[in-house]
């Protein structure tokens, strides 16, 4: 019998598939939780499950025969109750028609208290990291949110320097480049006006020359 047909062959008797699947999910992982956590599952009238550590050894390859070392490990181990041997012997008959006859689990057993208590952690864990996860999202959300306006902040100021500083410079280069241009245009204004004051002064130079020579004559 495998799982599947474990699960139709409990479904009339607690309501149909779905309700018999989610049950035996249900008890298969309150069991292995609870024998990994190393607490020790016990039925009373159909066996126990525990966690067994095996220490380091040596062993034989069958083979090969060579001997091989084994590391350490742990392993569940399941128990027969002494009613489920004795359905199995022979020496008591199965009911027909009816379920099993199984005592009723001992009061602080991992039945009826244990298993139940770790199956409740197990969710409440799993229900307070979805709640963190959902904090840490909202968290880097409101985060991310003031480093976009910081981001773009600081671009527009950027922008704004970087326009300013270019008006300065551009500024800073007219400003030169007009003393220079003033600064040539100065020499050859002086030149020119050196150049028309020589002539007149040769002119009235040859004027006055002009006239001594007439006098002399006279």
């Amino acid at each position: 019998m495998n799982k599947a047909q474990l699960v139709e062959a409990i479904a009339d008797k607690v309501g149909g598939r779905q309700q018999a699947a989610e049950a035996v999910d249900a008890v298969l992982d309150a069991i292995v939780r609870a024998t990994v956590s190393g607490d020790r599952v016990s039925v009373t009238g159909f066996g126990s499950f525990e966690k067994v550590d095996r220490p380091a050894r040596y062993a034989r390859n069958p083979q090969t025969g060579e001997r091989v070392r084994v590391k350490k490990t742990s392993v569940p181990r399941f128990r027969a109750g002494q009613g489920f041997k004795d359905l199995v012997s022979g020496s008591k008959k199965l009911p027909r028609g009816g379920e099993v006859a199984v005592k009723k689990a001992p009061k602080g057993s991992l039945t009826g208290g244990s298993a139940a208590a770790t199956v409740k952690k197990a969710a409440a864990k799993k229900a307070t990291t979805a709640k963190k996860a959902t904090a840490a999202k909202k968290t880097v959300a409101k985060k991310a949110t003031p480093a976009k306006k910081t981001t773009a902040t600081a671009k527009k100021t950027t922008a704004k320097k970087t326009t300013a500083t270019a008006k300065k410079t551009t500024a800073k280069k007219t400003t030169a480049t007009a003393k220079k241009t003033a600064a040539k245009k100065a020499p050859a204004a002086k030149k020119a006006t050196a150049a028309t004051k020589a002539p007149a002064r040769k002119s009235a130079a040859r004027t006055t020359t002009a006239k001594k020579a007439t006098a002399r004559t006279k």
